[in-house]
């Protein structure tokens, strides 16, 4: 079949010539979803050689154990049943890369998502990071800063975080890590600081800067106002900026991470999502939940504690993660 075959004669091929380091990563980081996932699909293709009602009823609770989340797992069955009818499946062994397929349609179909981060050809790139205290927006903006220091970018982390007790100097500690250039001052105004951050920045020729925000969903209109402030003075000082609102989720919190999502994009204009952790869960099929449920794309996700495993994320390798073995099993 067309889109299975494909992979696998692409990623035969990258195995073999480019990007093995990027592979092993997702290899590796998926490893959790996969034993899981993948190999109670594969029980399930050995329990039932038949297509069946049965069938139908195991695979949705394995795609929903995943967390790739009800309403999608449920659109998903009924998709797949539709096709199954119509292609006249019957054996669950083909039905397996029918899966595969269906699963990867979820992610690109429909409104075109990019994954690229939309950098500004005209002074400095200014990304705002928001998300709930604890899920490592933090060590996220420290490894966003390591990735670009080492594209040979001036970086700059700006601590808009101001009254959460240490956060200004948790974000310092990562400034001095990356060798970033920092801006921050405690329990004052996060508009002010980030107004003078940027001139600053601007100053200084800076290519990048890193705007951490607070995290205090509990209410949501408190935020909305101090986002909507923090967005106009960033607009007023560099046209066209922040160019990327990043809301960053821990992946191992599930469900409740796409409540995030939903919650955030109430109240500011999101751009993208940076999932942590997705290594130390075994419900990898979040990233699929997450596009379903708010339609934002994943930009970033994070595949161990390493300052090199924040990944840019890529669909096509994050399914070859998560199906390598049924892949490999069919070559």
């Amino acid at each position: 079949m067309g889109l299975f075959d494909k992979f696998r004669e692409v990623f035969n091929k990258k195995e073999k010539v480019e990007n093995k380091d990027e592979l092993e990563a997702y290899d590796k980081g998926l490893e959790k979803t996969r034993n899981e996932f993948v190999n109670e699909l594969s029980i399930l293709g050995h329990k039932y050689t038949k297509v069946s009602d049965d069938y139908f009823d195991e695979l949705e609770n394995i795609l929903i154990m995943a967390d790739i989340g009800v309403n999608t797992v449920m659109n998903f069955i009924d998709r797949l049943k539709a096709r199954v009818k119509k292609e006249n499946i019957t054996d669950t062994n083909y039905l397996q890369e029918v899966i595969v397929d269906e699963l990867f349609i979820i992610y690109v179909s429909g409104e075109s998502l990019s994954d690229k981060i939309k950098m500004n050809n005209d002074g400095p790139t200014v990304i705002l990071m928001v998300g709930v205290n604890g899920v490592g927006k933090t060590t996220t903006i420290g490894k966003l800063a390591y990735k670009y220091q080492k594209e040979g970018k001036k970086v700059m982390m700006i601590a808009g975080d101001t009254f959460r007790a240490g956060a200004v100097p948790q974000l310092e500690i990562w400034a001095k890590k990356t060798n970033s250039l920092f801006y921050g001052k405690e329990n004052t105004d996060p508009a002010g600081v980030i107004y003078d951050g940027l001139v600053k920045a601007k100053n200084e020729n800076v290519d990048i800067v890193l705007i951490d925000t607070a995290g205090r969903l509990q209410n949501k209109v408190n935020l909305m106002k101090e986002l909507e402030k923090i967005n106009k003075v960033i607009g007023k000082h560099i046209e066209g900026a922040p160019h990327e609102t990043l809301l960053v989720i821990d992946a191992s919190t599930g469900q409740n991470g796409i409540l995030q999502a939903e919650a955030f994009k109430e109240i500011t204009d999101i751009t993208g999502i940076v999932l942590t952790k997705l290594d130390g869960t075994a419900k990898g099929g979040i990233v699929l939940a997450i596009k379903e449920s708010v339609n934002i794309p994943v930009k970033f996700i994070g595949l161990g504690e390493g300052m090199e495993d924040l990944k840019t994320f890529d669909i096509e390798t994050y399914i070859y993660g998560l199906f390598k073995d049924m892949i490999q099993d069919g070559k």
